[in-house]
């Protein structure tokens, strides 16, 4: 324990920067009191865990006060200790520090869910408040997970995978990348500890080689740079493991068949000298087209900076060369740890602007009471690439990757949104569903005349910021109308459940659910339930759990006896209500079902049901054109909705542009086949513009597992397009 806490000074006196080590020594004799006789799995004394979370701070050249915080970071988790006695000691500061990484351990919740979700709920409120917060956080896991070899094999793969949906998408949204490669480096090791060994013998068999083929390209670069006057400094960057094994996956290729393991890093002391030696090694070696990223002139959100180009080396191999000043370099390695608001130089609104993403992410999850919602929405919003699409004057807006002209106009200004309605995309008329790509020029084409958002635009938006600003209208212009639906759906959610609403609709059983779910008031929960942000099922469950409590223990058991017989007998009539298309159709148990083949709907898609004569039920998509314009508000149109207990396989058509090469369509195929999804049809033909033009037909289960085959077939080298055909 004193040896650890001794690398610590040492580490902070290599720094040469002033540092209160005397309150760091305070800090540390308070911790070793406090976790006085606990342990980690490893046997070590509990206390070596938080030394070794200062020194990672240390290591991204943190301040005393984040340094102090992280070692007290467990005291009050799991300690006798409280905020109090961490107030008292340390002051405000660092007190609320350790409180934002502090779990909510000791608040009752119903399942693991919300547990989780409260926690990030609270991480994050903490993060807005002081960035500091998420830092610690993540020094936190980084040490986590180096000693994670530990810990039961069934916690190893839960923390892991929390830790490659959340942390490290975290870590990469923050520009800290050395912590983000290890983090998932160290995932990958215990997700798929075969597919990491096996890679790690296959990389280090040919290491040798691919370093001496490294240094001979560095030492040209060297040579040629010195003899124009440019003083540099140029490594060799192995790729880290998981960045390798994604590669391999996406592009269906052996290891041996990727020859830029490592990235030729040149640092140099200004702008100038970037582009200069951008310039000298694209005369040494030929670039790779459409292989060259200028992140200088137009940084990542993450504030990153380099220059980034893929060349063909020496016998015919590719490798990359990354180019950076040392203020960049440095930024490139800690992110926001080099630019937050508590050293010298960094204003308030600076930090603001490179922290809109988190200001977006805390705004739509005040709006998010369900907490399966909430997670799966921060997964999705973390761990995402951007795209950046200009305005007709110019101006660059950052949007996550498959964003519409919706998401475009809300980026905007919210009045520009409500306003739309259509857009121009490279001066070409789009449907509000097109996908946005790089360097697209969008035009918003508003009209005072709008009667505002629509409900649809809800599934075709991809940012949380648009969807949240949707949401924000109909809670604003339609409440009355969202308050009045709400009511209407929980009333017929509780007759459905055969339950008197005099029974539930208490104000005790009332004002437990307003808590539980952070509601102000009744009409909150009611246009919450109208606007879909919460289920009529989730509120009914809560008022229904407090209500049971009031009864006599004997009636408990019997209504959990009764329960559970009524949903044996709820599973046996779907069962039978289920037909071979897959289709549960709403208070018909036997009737014929049959998919439209106009629109091809899948599980997933939002389907509507048509009467037909003579032939049953007809499903279509809702945003099918047949059911849009030729039976919109017919009588005859009838609820419906995907069985979930049975994987049936459905067709579905997906139209592919690529640049016409030798391979491409095998190489698609083989996407396919690799990802085990029957193929049953292709049709393929090229045009006068050399674009080749494949219509495939594929089997698959549901719309999750189609997009997961759309974006490993995006991946493949020269597609640029790809989209569901449907009438």
């Amino acid at each position: 324990m004193i040896k650890e806490y001794q690398k610590l000074l040492q580490k902070l006196d290599s720094l040469g920067k002033e540092y209160n080590i005397e309150l760091i020594e305070k800090a540390f004799r308070f911790a070793n009191e406090a976790h006085e006789g606990q342990k980690r799995c490893s046997g070590d004394p509990f206390v070596i865990h938080p030394i070794q979370v200062a020194c990672i701070l240390a290591e991204l050249e943190m301040d005393t006060t984040t340094i102090v915080a992280g070692m007290l970071h467990d005291t009050v988790e799991d300690t006798s200790f409280t905020y109090e006695n961490t107030l008292k000691h340390f002051g405000a500061e660092i007190a609320n520090l350790v409180d934002g990484v502090t779990k909510l351990n000791k608040l009752p919740y119903t399942n693991k869910q919300e547990v989780q979700a409260e926690n990030f709920r609270k991480m994050f409120l903490a993060m807005s408040k002081d960035i500091r917060v998420i830092i610690i956080k993540l020094a936190d896991r980084l040490h986590n997970m180096r000693t994670l070899k530990f810990r039961p094999r069934e916690k190893q793969i839960e923390t892991a995978r929390e830790t490659i949906d959340i942390y490290a998408p975290l870590a990469h949204r923050l520009g800290i990348y050395k912590i983000k490669w290890e983090l998932e480096d160290l995932c990958f090791r215990y997700l798929d500890e075969k597919a990491y060994y096996d890679l790690v013998e296959k990389i280090s068999k040919k290491r040798k080689e691919r370093e001496e083929y490294i240094a001979s390209i560095i030492a040209t670069v060297s040579d040629r740079a010195g003899k124009l006057g440019i003083e540099s400094h140029i490594d060799g960057r192995p790729k880290h493991l998981y960045s390798i094994y994604n590669k391999m996956k996406i592009q269906n290729k052996d290891v041996d068949q990727i020859y830029d393991l490592f990235a030729i890093r040149v640092i140099v002391h200004t702008v100038k000298d970037c582009y200069a030696v951008l310039g000298l090694v694209h005369e040494l070696y030929k670039p790779m087209p459409g292989r060259f990223k200028d992140y200088i002139s137009m940084p990542k959100p993450n504030m990153y900076q380099s220059l980034h180009s893929t060349l063909i080396g020496p016998e015919g191999i590719p490798f990359e060369v990354q180019i950076r000043t040392w203020e960049m370099h440095k930024v490139a390695e800690v992110g926001i740890a080099a630019h937050y608001k508590y050293k010298e130089g960094m204003k308030q609104d600076e930090l603001d602007g490179k922290l809109s993403w988190l200001r977006q992410l805390l705004d739509w999850q005040k709006e998010t009471q369900d907490p399966d919602e909430f997670m799966e929405n921060l997964k999705i919003d973390l761990f995402t690439d951007e795209v950046f699409v200009f305005t007709p004057k110019g101006d660059v807006k950052c949007l996550k990757a498959g964003s519409t002209p919706i998401d475009f106009a809300y980026a905007i200004h919210s009045a520009i949104g409500n306003r739309m309605i259509g857009a121009k995309v490279n001066g070409k008329i789009e449907t509000l569903d097109h996908e946005l790509e790089n360097g697209d020029i969008v035009e918003i084409i508003t009209s005072s005349a709008s009667k505002g958002p629509s409900r649809d635009w809800l599934k075709k938006v991809k940012t949380s910021q648009a969807r949240n600003k949707i949401n924000q209208w109909f809670k604003k212009e339609r409440r009355e109308e969202n308050i009045e639906r709400g009511k209407d759906l929980l009333d017929k959610e509780i007759k459905k459940q055969g339950i008197s609403a005099q029974l539930l609709l208490k104000q005790d059983l009332i004002d437990s659910a307003l808590k539980k779910y952070n509601f102000h008031g009744i009409e909150e929960m009611y246009a919450a339930i109208g606007l879909d942000a919460i289920s009529s099922r989730k509120v009914f469950s809560r008022l229904y759990e407090e209500y049971r409590k009031t009864l006599p223990v004997d009636e408990q058991k019997q209504i959990l006896l009764a329960t559970g017989k009524e949903k044996e007998k709820d599973r046996r009539k779907k069962q039978r209500q289920m037909q071979e298309s897959g289709v549960v159709v709403k208070g018909v148990d036997n009737c014929l079902v049959r998919l439209s083949k106009c629109c091809n709907p899948v599980p997933g898609d939002n389907i509507v049901g048509y009467i037909t004569r003579g032939r049953g039920v007809s499903v279509h998509r809702q945003d099918c054109v047949n059911v849009v314009n030729a039976i919109d508000g017919d009588t005859r149109l009838i609820e419906v909705s995907w069985y979930k207990g049975k994987a049936a396989s459905y067709q579905a058509e997906l139209s592919i542009k690529a640049h016409d090469r030798t391979q491409i369509l095998m190489e698609i195929t083989n996407v396919i086949g690799d990802a085990r999804i029957p193929l049953r049809a292709i049709n393929a033909r090229t045009t006068k513009d050399n674009v080749a033009i494949m219509n495939l037909t594929v089997e698959i289960t549901d719309t999750e597992q189609l997009e997961r085959i759309i974006n490993r077939i995006r991946r493949v080298p020269d597609v640029f397009d790809i989209t569901r055909s449907h009438t």
